[in-house]
C-alpha cells in the first residue's frame, strides 16, 4: 500500500508524529472524512491526487525567495533527480547568487533508506548479531533527517537554497498558487488557516511525490533486466560484476550491497564512513581555511558534534544511476567515474595524485578534515598500502568496473542493446 493511501486514513502521519513529537504534523482529523465504509478506490484517487499535487510543488520555482528555483532546478527529473550540471555546490538564495555548501545528491532510490541511528545491529538473517555497524541511515549527506518531509524542509528554509524566512511564507505562495483548491480538497477547506498544518500539507505532498514508484525507484536498468533473465551481460561488464564484488579488488558491495542474482537491490548499505575527500576549493566555504564540513559532527547537524569518532562521516548513496552523474561525493570534488574509481584505488598508493603538498614538501593527505580527526578516514580495501604499492585495480579493469556500473542506469531498452547480445 502507497503512502497515499496510507494517508487518505491519516495513518502514516499519526504514526511519524507519535514517533518524532512533531506537534505540528497532522492528524486523522485533520484531513477530509473518507466514506462512511471503506472505499478502495477513493484510496487510490487520493493517492493519485495527493502525488500529482507533489509533482505540482516540486517544479514550482514561485516557492522559492527568488521565484527562480524549484526543487527540480536542482533534483533535475532529466539528470535522475540529480543536478543539472557539474558544479560542486547550486546557486540559490533570495537574490540566487548564493552557492551552497555541499553537492546536490540524487532523490531516486531513498525509499528504503531507514531512519538514522548510531548503533546498527544487523538481524540474525542478515549477518552476524553482534556486530555493531555503526551509524546508518537518515536522508541527507549527514543523516539528519528521517522522512522524506522533514527533508524537504531543508531547501525551503535555507537561506543558500530556496531562502523562504519561515513555513508561513512557504504556506502564502501556495495559497497564492492555481493549486491551491487542490490543497483544500485533499486537506480541507480550512487547512491555509493554520500554517504549521498547512506546511506540514505542503511536505507530505511533496514527499508523497517523491515517493512515486515510476519515477524515483523504477529498476528499468540493464542489471534489472539481468536478474529478472531478460537481457544478458556482456563478459566486460560480467568481469566488472565480480570485480565490483571482490574483497581484494574493488570491494564496493562491502558499502554498496549487492546480494547477488535473484534480487533488485538499490546497492547501498546506508551506512555513515569516512573516505578522506580531498578539500575542494570550487566550494566558496572552503575559502576560510578554518572552515571544514564534517559530516555527521557538524557544521550543519549539530545533535552529534560532541563525538569526535563521527567527525567526517558521510552517508553512502546509492549506485543506482551513478554513470550518469558528473558531480561526485559530498563536496563534488569529482567530476568523472572514472576519477572516483582511481581515487578508491589510488588514494593511499598514489597520494600525490589527490592532495595538495604542505610547506615542508609533505603530503597534506585527508586535507578537508582537521588532523586530529584523520584517524577516522577509512581504510578498508580497496583502500589502503603505503606510495608506491600497486593499486587494486589497473585501467582495464577500471573500465571493466565502469561497464558494470554502466548497467545500473534506468531506462535499458533491450531492443537497443546490441553490445548485451
Amino acid at each position: 500500500m502507497s503512502i497515499g493511501v496510507l494517508a487518505a486514513a491519516g495513518l502514516y502521519v499519526l504514526l511519524n508524529a507519535q514517533a518524532h513529537g512533531d506537534a505540528s504534523a497532522l492528524a486523522p482529523e485533520d484531513y477530509p472524512p473518507p466514506p462512511a465504509t471503506y472505499d478502495r478506490a477513493y484510496a487510490k484517487q487520493r493517492a493519485v491526487d495527493l502525488s500529482a499535487l507533489g509533482k505540482q510543488m516540486f517544479l514550482d520555482p514561485s516557492l522559492s525567495a527568488s521565484g527562480k528555483q524549484s526543487c527540480a532546478t536542482c533534483h533535475s527529473p532529466a539528470h535522475d533527480y540529480g543536478p543539472p550540471n557539474d558544479l560542486a555546490v547550486q546557486l540559490g538564495g533570495a537574490d540566487m547568487t548564493h552557492h551552497g555548501r555541499r553537492a546536490v545528491p540524487s532523490l531516486k532510490y531513498l525509499q528504503t533508506v531507514p531512519a538514522f541511528i548510531e548503533h546498527y545491529v544487523p538481524g540474525e538473517d542478515e549477518g552476524d548479531d553482534s556486530t555493531d555497524q555503526g551509524p546508518t541511515g537518515g536522508l541527507t549527506w549527514d543523516g539528519r533527517s528521517p522522512t522524506g518531509r522533514d527533508q524537504a524542509r531543508i531547501p525551503l528554509l535555507d537561506p543558500d537554497e530556496m531562502a523562504n524566512t519561515d513555513p508561513a511564507a512557504v504556506v502564502a505562495k501556495v495559497k497564492a498558487a492555481p493549486y491551491a483548491d487542490t490543497v483544500r480538497k485533499l486537506y480541507g477547506g480550512h487547512i491555509f488557516d493554520d500554517p504549521a498544518k498547512a506546511f506540514a500539507a505542503i511536505t507530505e505532498a511533496l514527499e508523497d511525490f517523491e515517493h512515486t514508484p515510476a519515477e524515483f525507484f523504477p529498476f528499468t536498468s540493464k542489471f534489472d533486466a539481468f536478474v529478472l533473465g531478460k537481457a544478458k551481460l556482456t563478459p566486460q561488464e560480467t568481469h566488472g560484476m565480480m570485480l565490483f564484488s571482490s574483497a581484494d579488488k574493488g570491494n564496493c558491495s562491502s558499502c554498496h550491497t549487492f546480494s547477488g542474482p535473484k534480487t533488485l537491490p538499490v546497492f547501498n548499505d546506508f551506512g555513515l564512513i569516512a573516505l578522506g575527500v580531498p578539500r575542494n576549493p570550487d566550494i566558496p566555504a572552503n575559502a576560510d581555511p578554518a572552515y571544514y564540513d564534517m559530516g555527521l559532527c557538524g557544521p550543519q547537524r549539530k545533535d552529534l558534534s560532541d563525538h569526535p569518532e563521527y567527525c567526517g562521516l558521510f552517508r553512502s548513496p546509492s549506485l543506482r544511476n551513478v554513470a550518469t552523474r558528473t558531480v561526485f561525493f559530498h563536496n563534488g570534488a569529482f567530476h568523472s567515474l572514472r576519477q572516483v574509481i582511481e581515487f578508491y584505488v589510488q588514494r593511499d598508493t598514489n597520494p600525490e595524485k589527490w592532495y595538495p603538498k604542505k610547506p615542508d614538501g609533505t603530503i597534506d593527505k585527508f586535507d578537508d578534515l582537521p588532523v586530529r580527526y584523520r584517524e577516522n578516514v577509512n581504510m578498508d580495501p580497496p583502500f589502503g598500502g603505503k606510495p608506491g604499492d600497486k593499486p587494486a585495480l589497473d585501467e582495464a579493469e577500471i573500465d571493466d568496473l565502469i561497464a558494470f556500473l554502466q548497467t545500473l542506469t534506468d531506462g535499458y531498452k533491450p531492443e537497443d542493446d546490441t553490445a548485451g547480445r
